[in-house]
């Protein structure tokens, strides 16, 4: 089952990119939560609950491949660090550049974009909604494949700044 909602939770996050896109967000330290999670139908606990939980049994080789990856789980979500230049252009990577995932926005508004995505293991769509530079929330629907077959599944994510400060947070290059 964590795997499940750890797949759904990064096709979630794969589709953060285009979100951050649609007005200017501010640099530093963003933490990403989840709610209103559901795979097959079924509602899962907040992916908060979860991530305590795997954060107590990742290795510290996993630990630090995920931090290579320039994504770090803390306080309710994972965090990551945009920078002044990954803010200004076109493609902020909130993503592992390397997932072989694909997004095009198909509908945009001044506070909303509408988008879907397409990864190796997950396809769907969504909306990001900005209620400011400083936050932003998107709705997530569609199919993955985590354990190897295929599921429906459906997310909120929140999106917050915590600062221009990253800590301990790196990059993604």
């Amino acid at each position: 089952m964590k795997l499940r909602l750890l797949g759904l939770a990064m096709a979630a996050v794969v589709s953060l990119p285009l979100a951050a896109q649609a007005q200017m967000l501010q640099p530093g330290l963003w933490e990403l939560t989840t709610s209103n999670m559901k795979v097959d139908d079924q509602s899962l606990p907040d992916l908060s609950l979860i991530l305590g939980q795997l954060q107590q049994q990742l290795t510290p080789e996993q630990r630090a491949q995920l931090e290579k990856q320039g994504v770090t789980m803390g306080g309710k979500g994972i965090r990551v660090c945009l920078t002044p230049e990954q803010v200004k252009s076109d493609t902020i990577p909130l993503q592992d550049p390397q997932s072989g995932c694909r997004q095009e926005v198909t509908d945009r508004t001044s506070n909303q974009w509408k988008f879907r995505f397409s990864c190796p293991k997950a396809q769907g769509s969504g909306v990001a909604k900005f209620l400011s530079d400083r936050e932003f929330t998107t709705n997530v629907s569609g199919t993955f494949n985590a354990t190897g077959f295929q599921q429906k599944g459906s997310m909120d994510t929140r999106a917050v700044w915590l600062g221009q400060d990253c800590g301990t947070v790196k990059p993604r290059a």
